[in-house]
């Protein structure tokens, strides 16, 4: 079976203009199907948890809509704005977005990804987690399908 590492950034937002809710998406997708790079939580505690809990998202019936629906990304759009207490409004989206691009990994995790990526940890590449996210999902894709 497919072990697909999940190439949505977390700096991308759908038309909801939350960011990382696609990524997350498709990585409980992934796992929902049995398909997630096992490098890769389905849904785990960093942004993945920061996204549900900004947006006031029961973490239980997320994970079950999407193992038992099987939405399309839009359909998930459509099932977060139909949920008690969803949160929505501007402000809110601002401030998670505003967490998720300002996000930094502590210096071990920046360290190991760039060892990984084989570029030297000189302050030379942004810092943020988004990026590095990035290149750590870049990484993997390339050892994992292409090296």
């Amino acid at each position: 079976m497919s072990q697909i590492v999940p190439l949505i950034s977390s700096g991308v937002a759908g038309p909801l203009g939350a960011l990382h809710l696609p990524r997350l998406w498709q990585k409980a997708s992934l796992e929902a199907a049995g398909k997630l790079h096992p490098d890769y939580p389905g849904c785990g505690q960093g942004y993945d948890q920061m996204t549900l809990s900004a947006l006031g998202l029961d973490r239980e019936a997320f994970l079950a809509y999407i193992k038992n629906s099987k939405p399309s990304y839009t359909q998930l759009e459509a099932w977060v704005q139909a949920q008690p207490g969803v949160k929505l409004d501007k402000a809110t989206l601002y401030r998670h977005n505003a967490a998720i691009r300002g996000y930094i990994h502590g210096d071990d995790t920046r360290k190991a990804i760039l060892d990984a990526a084989g570029l030297p940890d000189d302050g030379s590449c942004n810092p943020g987690a988004v990026d590095l996210n990035n290149i750590d999902d870049w990484t993997t894709f390339w050892k994992a399908e292409l090296q």
